[in-house]
């Protein structure tokens, strides 16, 4: 996929708006459009990777720096009690936007098995 054609990247460039709530010189988070929870913010690299696999392997400080914009984000949206990370990875593991991002879900209770 062509950054062009990339949802995460069209944000990046402003094409496509969000609800950002940090942004770095290589890390963007926003809000989820369609929350899974009360706190559902998206975070993704400025640059286009496909998955968490393959950024890993390209440049693993980048991926560091997705996890540091994690931790200030649960600062910043006071998530003292908890919250879920989730990288979807391939199709198999339900990642349906190619190119990586995590999912920041908090404001409820999350354990599993839900129930």
């Amino acid at each position: 996929m062509s950054n062009s054609d990339c949802l995460f990247c069209r944000i990046v460039s402003g094409e496509i708006p969000s609800t950002q709530v940090l942004s770095t010189d290589r890390v963007l988070a926003f809000r989820d459009i369609a929350p899974q929870a009360p706190v559902h913010i998206v975070v993704i690299p400025k640059v286009h990777s496909s998955d968490i696999a393959q950024l890993g392997a390209q440049d693993p400080a980048l991926a560091g720096e997705l996890i540091a914009a994690i931790s200030t984000l649960a600062a910043q949206e006071g998530l003292e009690q908890g919250f879920r990370v989730v990288f979807n990875t391939g199709s198999d593991g339900g990642q349906t936007v190619g190119h990586v991002h995590a999912h920041v879900l908090a404001g409820r209770s999350l354990t599993w098995p839900p129930g």
